[in-house]
């Protein structure tokens, strides 16, 4: 549909403004009370609108049952409701965001990756391509457990590490040109990459796994465990690394 775009950009918008609300509800909670009420209210908000919006869609969503009429289905919006929740938990941090994507016939068609502390969305087909990178590439890393193949890449690139929270916010940053490369290994889902990729790839960069085969969606087992996402002049560079691994 002509607005699929549309839709998923303003839906992960929306969210994230509720998200903010619930952020300042829960202020003076306890941390995982804001996680939880976090987590549900985003989920119950993105799957009332997609169901009164797209009733004859699929869904995939972190927060929910996975239903395996999606396997047959040609249309999936594959959501993650609150990406980061312990940097939402934490107040004042702005990595962390909300994922909507589309996934129809083996593709991801349209995305929309909220950064709602940031008062950003990114989304697909009119994201911006980032500026180019700096000598020195910018590796975004975890700012608790960066994985060993992304200090890896950091050594051979002669880049620097940049540490941020959530997946979307990582590669959001790639987007925003903040970092240039965004190496992710040891576990994911769907759902945490596949808005964030849907928008790398509208802005022209390059998405694949770490051996460098295709990202593959909408799968009876939804790990995803393994992410590249970075310039596309740097990608030969990265998986020189990444396959050695």
């Amino acid at each position: 549909m002509s607005d699929d775009h549309e839709l998923a950009g303003r839906l992960a918008t929306e969210a994230g403004e509720l998200l903010l609300k619930v952020r300042a509800e829960f202020a003076d909670a306890e941390s995982a009370d804001r996680k939880a009420a976090g987590d549900k209210r985003s989920h119950d908000f993105l799957m009332a609108a997609l169901a009164e919006h797209r009733p004859g869609d699929a869904v995939l969503s972190e927060e929910g049952a996975d239903d395996k009429v999606r396997l047959s289905a040609e249309r999936v919006w594959i959501v993650d409701p609150l990406d980061g929740t312990r940097e939402f938990s934490e107040l004042g941090r702005q990595d962390w965001a909300v994922h909507v994507a589309l996934w129809e016939r083996g593709e991801l068609v349209a995305g929309a990756v909220a950064l709602p502390a940031q008062g950003v969305t990114l989304a697909t087909p009119t994201v911006i391509a980032p500026p180019a990178a700096p000598d020195a590439p910018r590796v975004v890393v975890s700012r608790t457990r960066p994985p060993a193949v992304a200090l890896a890449v950091r050594e051979a690139l002669g880049g620097t590490l940049v540490e941020m929270g959530s997946a979307g916010a990582k590669v959001a940053s790639v987007v925003q040109g903040i970092s240039d490369v965004y190496v992710h290994a040891g576990g994911q889902y769907e759902w945490d990459s596949a808005a964030p990729v849907a928008v790398a790839r509208a802005a022209g960069l390059f998405t694949s796994r770490i051996d460098g085969s295709r990202l593959v969606y909408n799968q009876s087992n939804v790990s995803l465990p393994d992410l590249i996402v970075c310039r596309p002049e740097l990608a030969d560079a990265v998986l020189a690394v990444t396959k050695s691994h």
